[in-house]
């Protein structure tokens, strides 16, 4: 599947819903129950500590999308929806990895970090654990460009998404709200 044919597949939406317990458990709970397929969810508070974000990347090939949305709105703690399309969105996403360097091939892996403007967080004789943020494309070229070390571990936070500010106003635009 080509990045292209995964973009038409794939939706990000934003869910503020109350910061309650038990409220992502019923998120998750209906994408279980009906069988939609998630690619990626985050959730932390919002700038209102009454309020928490969801980012969830949906594969609308499992369901439509208008279906997702309906279904997220019959949940009592759901506040509003919004759809971030890739164009009006920054998207960013956190990848924390172990990899196999030893003496002959830290250095190699060490400018690969560099020139994704990674931190190196930890170091051991032959491993390296490194941290790096970025656009969801740019986090994959460089797992793919790391895998020919050796991962020993890897952990991805899933994407975060906030819509893009105007250039005139700094206001950021209005993102679709999905009824």
């Amino acid at each position: 599947m080509t990045a292209a044919t995964t973009d038409r597949c794939h939706h990000t939406l934003s869910v503020l819903v109350e910061n309650k317990s038990g409220v992502l458990a019923r998120v998750a709970g209906l994408f279980s129950r009906r069988g939609y397929n998630i690619v990626s969810l985050a959730v932390a508070p919002s700038d209102d500590a009454r309020f928490s974000r969801i980012t969830i990347v949906v594969d609308v090939e499992s369901a439509p999308l208008e279906q997702i949305v309906q279904q997220l709105h019959k949940l009592v703690p759901v506040v509003d929806i919004s759809e971030l399309a890739p164009a009006d969105a920054r998207e960013r996403e956190l990848l924390l990895a172990t990899v196999s360097a030893g003496p002959e091939t830290r250095g190699q892996v060490i400018q690969l970090v560099g020139v994704f403007e990674g931190k190196i967080i930890d170091v051991s004789a032959d491993r390296l654990t490194v941290m790096l943020a970025g656009a969801p494309e740019t986090i994959d070229d460089f797992e793919e460009l790391i895998r020919g070390y050796g991962i020993v571990e890897l952990q991805r936070t899933g994407r975060v998404a906030l819509p893009r500010l105007d250039r005139a106003t700094g206001v950021a635009e209005r993102p679709r709200v999905v009824a």
